[in-house]
């Protein structure tokens, strides 16, 4: 059935959502970028003049009561996403909003409150779970853990003499986090605008997809850190599956970000970097999938593909980088992390025709284990989820 666009309106048009959310939304065929609404002139220009919007404006009380938008994407400070939510919840009006969803607890429940009362359609910025290579590995890991199809050659060295294990084939899942905060904006250090630093403002991003592969309630979680730049965190999970997560910013843009391994029923499936995705011991899966880049400026360079091709054209663009005294010149080939799917996919959702993206009982449920290793961090000692 063909649709009409849907008309919609971002406001807090910082780097994040010009450099995705305006774009994606200016260039799908589902959606209209119909306003966009910042303080900031320059951002505005470049929203009208770049891309596109048919309106920019400085008023977001005006912006989402303005019965033209049919939908708002809130990419603002956490500090100011309450009241918007709030407001277009009373004008019924759907919400795509960057994560995490606020900077307390009290805040993130308020707005639980908000839209299930509501009943408006709702979307967090969890971008990786709409990112193909990510939709693919669990679709996989999950049909193993439910369906498990073993393999033959499979060393079973004790046979019928084998103990009982309760926890046999019980999942696990492992992210690995390689950053380089050499790139990060000096707000991050700011106490008043991200008073619990990457711990929440990122692993939220995470401890999502941890919930999201394990499929199972979070019961504990204990972490550790040094200041701002390492972080390590275990999550036990009420079925016995265990997920752990580490953070480095003292890592290398030369080399892939993100690495996710699941491990369940004989299994493992790997997604590295969300341009390949591996698994071992599934009868009669892919061992290995390939997914394009965005923004290849190599591409006749690294023509294999995935983890390989990428780390050649990498390579490329770092050494090109330096010749030219350029350092924006090293990105390239970037893995595809969902932003604009997870934007086409609430479109679907909105209209009925596709599942819940994301929806607020996911997004709390991630921001409540991010804030139960906040809590563990800094009392050293495991916290559980009924504290938070």
């Amino acid at each position: 059935m063909a649709h009409k666009p849907m008309n919609f309106a971002v406001i807090g048009c910082g780097a994040l959502a010009r450099g995705m959310h305006v774009p994606n939304i200016a260039k799908s065929s589902k959606t209209v970028l119909h306003t966009c609404c910042d303080l900031s002139d320059d951002a505005l220009k470049e929203c009208k003049e770049v891309h596109g919007s048919l309106n920019i404006s400085k008023d977001w009380q005006a912006t989402i009561a303005d019965p033209e938008v049919e939908a708002i994407c809130i990419a603002t400070t956490e500090k100011l996403r309450l009241p918007l939510i709030k407001l277009a919840a009373e004008y019924k009006k759907p919400v795509y909003v960057e994560k995490p969803l606020a900077l307390t607890l009290e805040e993130v429940y308020q707005i639980r409150e908000i839209v299930k009362s509501s009943k408006i359609p709702f979307c967090v910025g969890h971008n990786r779970r709409s990112s193909p290579a990510m939709i693919e590995a669990h679709r996989i890991f999950r049909e193993q853990m439910e369906n498990p199809q073993p393999c033959n050659w499979r060393w079973d060295r004790e046979g019928a003499s084998r103990p009982v294990r309760e926890d046999d084939g019980i999942a696990a899942f492992s992210c690995r986090i390689n950053d380089d905060w050499y790139s990060w904006k000096s707000w991050v250090f700011d106490k008043t605008q991200a008073p619990h630093g990457p711990m929440l403002f990122e692993m939220t991003h995470f401890t999502d997809l941890c919930n999201w592969f394990l499929n199972s309630e979070p019961v504990e979680v204990v972490a550790m850190e040094t200041g701002m730049l390492n972080h390590a965190i275990v999550v036990k999970y009420a079925g016995g599956e265990i997920a752990t997560m580490m953070l480095s910013a003292n890592g290398s843009f030369a080399y892939p970000k993100e690495l996710y391994e699941a491990m369940g029923n004989a299994s493992v499936v790997a997604c590295d970097h969300m341009c390949e995705v591996r698994t071992a011991g599934i009868k009669n899966a892919p061992a290995r999938i390939t997914y394009p880049f965005i923004k290849d400026r190599h591409p006749e360079i690294g023509k294999q593909g995935g983890i390989a091709g990428w780390l050649e054209k990498k390579a490329a663009a770092c050494r090109e980088s330096e010749e030219q005294n350029d350092q924006s010149l090293q990105f390239t080939a970037e893995p595809d992390k969902g932003h604009a799917h997870a934007m086409n996919h609430f479109v679907d959702e909105i209209r009925g025709e596709g599942p819940v993206v994301c929806g607020i009982d996911d997004a709390v449920m991630a921001t409540r284990v991010a804030f139960a290793a906040v809590k563990s961090a800094q009392e050293n000692r495991i916290v559980k989820l009924s504290e938070v």
